[in-house]
């Protein structure tokens, strides 16, 4: 394959918009898929064209490339139609959307620092007329040194070009040379300088070329009056795609066989096991079950309210708050758990939202105050644990402030991913890699309390038997299954 013409990409569009997910195979790895689509908009200085290196800057790591398809706009579009949005379109190139991790943190979204240096958007090096190719049948394929680590079509993106352009239309008009990224696929991941990327967006026998970027190491720093590069585990994970390529241990995961383990013992046993690890402060106190008879199970997601004040939740205690978003984004096996800081004079979640909890597939609820509407929230399947009834709505005392953050709950401290545990007993926050040890364990102690127990109702003294000494440990060796 050629390229089809000369014909280049613009060298400064008017405006430069990006998409962020568009892939089902990216959208897998993100673990998530967008209803509707989003955007970022890039400088037009971040443009370059093939053999241009790209610099990653000084005292960064997680330079992370992005080969995507671009259009570019051919002429003006203003509120047009998804049918319409394709026949604005001039032409497609290969693009690469890089992106710098660890400046994230200061982008607070806008994705300016991290995506938007100079060279941070390569295009080229030729064009593919869109007159003569299907949309639905283009191909993007990336090479990291020769070797080829992207590779996906457009047969079943998430929004089609002409959506993407029909979308953007509605409140910013489109003009002749603007470009739209629209999304990488999935195998984005980490270079360093040395290495080489290469771009191609083809269609049968049309070919852009491919589109080449070295990447060389930055060497002037961030003065001290810029954000300072800064990273961790997550945005690792994020860079390099998952856990294994960023070199992060395996992601604990909630099995079924854990969860048969968990069912099988109560929380008692796992009360002692924790307490034999070191663990005296993980039981969450002073709270009551809508089902007792039903064992809770699951994976903690956290939500924090602090205390009323005016101003405040008129800011946040309205709308789409972080109660409603905690809770609309709950998944299967998922325990919400909540800090209310003990208060019992005000509910903290009501009938309508408890379903809610339930449909979303959630294992239970988890809050250290009231409940409203108790007798509807008892019926529903799912266990809430709580500190007891009260009429009154959230917003006499309560205000929603952050989800899926460190929290504290009836006197325990509570991470998101901590494994939840409930009975008629109570409940205990168990750290997820102490979940296996503790569970096995606990089966074992409950095996030998079986045992004691069987001897005490045969007449057995509980002198030497509850603990067992030498002796009953040989009896019980034999007796054990």
């Amino acid at each position: 394959m050629s390229p089809v013409s000369s014909t280049t990409p613009p060298e400064r569009p008017g405006k430069v918009i990006a998409l962020h997910l568009n892939y089902p195979s990216r959208a897998k790895q993100r673990g998530r898929t967008p209803a509707k689509p989003s955007y970022f908009v890039k400088p037009v200085t971040s443009i370059s064209a093939s053999g241009t290196p790209i610099e990653r800057p000084a005292g960064t790591e997680l330079l992370a490339f992005e080969g995507e398809i671009a259009l570019i706009i051919g002429k003006q579009a203003r509120r047009v139609s998804p049918d319409e949005g394709w026949d604005c379109v001039e032409s497609v190139t290969a693009a690469n959307d890089f992106g710098v991790y660890d400046l994230r943190h200061a982008d607070g979204g806008s994705n300016l620092r991290s995506k938007g240096g100079d060279g941070f958007t390569p295009l080229g090096p030729a064009t593919i007329p869109a007159a003569e190719v299907d949309p639905k049948n283009l191909r993007v394929r990336t090479w990291v040194n020769g070797e080829l680590v992207q590779d996906d079509t457009t047969e079943d993106l998430i929004f089609d070009f002409g959506t993407l352009v029909a979308d953007l239309s509605q409140l910013s008009t489109l003009e002749p040379g603007d470009v739209i990224l629209t999304g990488t696929p999935a195998g984005s991941s980490v270079v360093q300088p040395g290495d080489t990327v290469e771009v191609e967006v083809s269609h049968g026998d049309l070919t852009t070329g491919r589109l080449v970027t070295p990447v060389v190491e930055g060497t002037t720093p961030l003065p001290e009056f810029s954000a300072q590069p800064k990273i961790d585990d997550n945005q690792r994970e994020q860079a390099y795609g998952d856990r294994e390529s960023a070199g992060l241990p395996a992601e604990f995961v909630l099995t079924e066989e854990l969860k048969t383990k968990l069912t099988s013992v109560g929380t008692a046993t796992l009360s002692a096991q924790l307490r034999k690890n070191g663990y005296n402060h993980v039981s969450i106190d002073g709270l009551g079950s809508t089902r007792p008879d039903t064992k809770l199970i699951g994976r903690a997601r956290t939500l924090r309210y602090v205390p009323f004040r005016e101003d405040l939740f008129k800011s946040h205690g309205g709308g789409f708050n972080a109660q409603k978003r905690a809770i609309d984004s709950l998944n299967p096996g998922d325990v919400l758990v909540m800090e209310a800081r003990g208060e019992k004079g005000t509910g903290t979640i009501g009938d309508i939202l408890a379903l809610r909890a339930q449909v979303r597939g959630a294992a239970g609820i988890v809050t250290d105050g009231g409940v409203r509407d108790l007798a509807a929230v008892a019926a529903l399947d799912i266990p809430t644990y709580h500190s007891g009834p009260h009429p009154a709505v959230l917003g006499r005392r309560h205000v929603p402030w952050d989800v899926d953050i460190t929290i504290a709950c009836g006197g325990a401290t509570v991470q998101p991913g901590d494994v939840i545990v409930g009975d008629s007993d109570g409940v205990l926050v168990i750290p997820p890699h102490l979940v296996e040890k503790i569970a096995d364990a606990a089966i074992e102690q409950e095996r030998q309390e079986t045992f004691i127990a069987e001897q005490v109702a045969n007449g057995e003294s509980v002198d030497g038997l509850y603990p067992m000494n030498e002796h009953w440990k040989a009896r019980y060796a034999q007796w054990r299954p």
